[in-house]
């Protein structure tokens, strides 16, 4: 398929959507960007890039924007009352192509934003989307009435994507029975590079440091009945999470006793969606698989989309053939990505003390005698390129 001759439409100005523009406009398409906010931007917050989203970025050529950015040396999971290591995982066992990223989502944003505009794409801002229909061509309503046709129009626009609905209309999330905090504070444990996971009773909380260090991301996770609004875009009062984690200690108490504004979101479950494309349209990133943050995976697969979606038209035949490879290559592995989400869960939250003792045990005694093992067994995850796929 000839992309140079094809107009797509992008809907939505975060990761999965400056990422595809980026990959459609490499392939040979001429795109445009439609996004609702007034700007380019994020708030705080921080992302793991692992290798197999990084290899996105190098095929992009932008992994040189990422020099300064801090790479993780491990992955320590810890036991929440004292902050004792259970595990490591020694991410320099890795090969030396596999960079693991610790990145702040705004400056993920800018440099994806800056690259869109040094390739001249045009990108509309304030576009906020009431409608997508399928067709040839595809259209997009906006709020104000005005109306925009493409050959393909890729939605990218998130957990409440207008497209999901009408591609997948019988679909339902349902509240998970977690909530989920998420903090930028100070680095007053001077904390190594390196994502930490600090494993309690029902709860856990991730931390690693950002930029230049002087900061760390915080993300703590509690069961909880209470039902709490989907999106993690809520203010809350830091005390909440504070007596949450109470009994957390080591590392972690300091840093939860430094957060001052921290943002609080439901955790959703929404299905993987069944049907990603129809005519003239597709679903990329959040807006096909809704990921929980539980193994760092919701950027990368954004990525790996990306890729996989401006590659697949580009080997097709028709546009037709293109998207139906697409879903068919990208449901090959997302559910699996999703599933292991959902299970790190229940690993990470074991309460019964016994068992967790056990299930510890278990883990020292890996990452003791096997630390390779232990660490290959994400090889499927890490090891995937997306941009060598034929």
């Amino acid at each position: 398929m000839d992309l140079s001759k094809t107009q797509i439409a992008i809907v939505g100005g975060g990761v999965a959507g400056l990422a595809s523009a980026l990959t459609m406009h490499r392939f040979g398409a001429q795109v445009t960007v439609y996004e609702q906010a007034d700007a380019l931007t994020e708030i705080g917050a921080g992302l793991q890039i692992s290798p197999n989203g990084v290899c996105v970025l190098r095929a992009l050529g932008l992994l040189p924007d990422f020099d300064k950015t801090p790479r993780a040396g491990a992955v320590s999971l810890r036991d929440y009352a004292q902050g004792r290591e259970v595990t490591r995982l020694d991410l320099s066992r890795l090969p030396e192509d596999q960079q693991y990223l610790l990145v702040h989502r705004a400056d993920l944003i800018d440099v994806l934003a800056r690259a869109v505009r040094q390739e001249g794409i045009p990108v509309h801002l304030g576009a906020v989307v009431q409608d997508i229909t399928e067709g040839s061509p595809a259209k997009i309503t906006f709020e104000t009435g005005e109306v925009a046709q493409a050959d393909l129009v890729v939605a990218a626009d998130g957990l409440h994507s207008v497209l999901r609905p009408h591609l997948n209309p019988s679909t339902k999330s349902f509240f998970t029975g977690q909530v989920a905090w998420r903090a930028i504070v100070p680095n007053v444990t001077d904390h190594p590079f390196e994502a930490q996971v600090h494993m309690g009773p029902g709860r856990h909380m991730v931390s690693y440091p950002l930029r230049d260090g002087s900061v760390v991301n915080i993300v703590a996770v509690e069961e909880r009945q209470a039902w709490a609004d989907d999106g993690w875009h809520h203010q809350d009062d830091p005390e909440n999470l504070r007596r949450a984690f109470a009994g957390f200690g080591g590392g972690a108490k300091p840093l939860l006793q430094a957060v001052e504004q921290v943002n609080l979101w439901g955790l959703h479950r929404h299905p993987v969606a069944k049907t990603w494309v129809g005519d003239g349209v597709a679903l990329i990133g959040d807006a096909a698989h809704p990921t929980l943050p539980f193994l760092a995976q919701g950027a990368n697969m954004a990525l790996e989309d990306a890729w996989c979606l401006a590659h697949s038209l580009s080997k097709a035949a028709t546009q037709k053939d293109g998207l139906a490879r697409y879903q068919q290559r990208r449901l090959q592995r997302v559910p699996r990505v999703i599933a292991t989400a959902n299970g790190n869960a229940k690993k990470f939250h074991l309460s019964n003390p016994l068992i967790r003792r056990a299930a510890h045990t278990v883990l020292s005694l890996g990452g003791r005698f096997a630390p390779d093992q232990m660490l290959h067994q994400f090889d499927w995850l890490y090891g995937f390129d997306v941009t060598r796929q034929t």
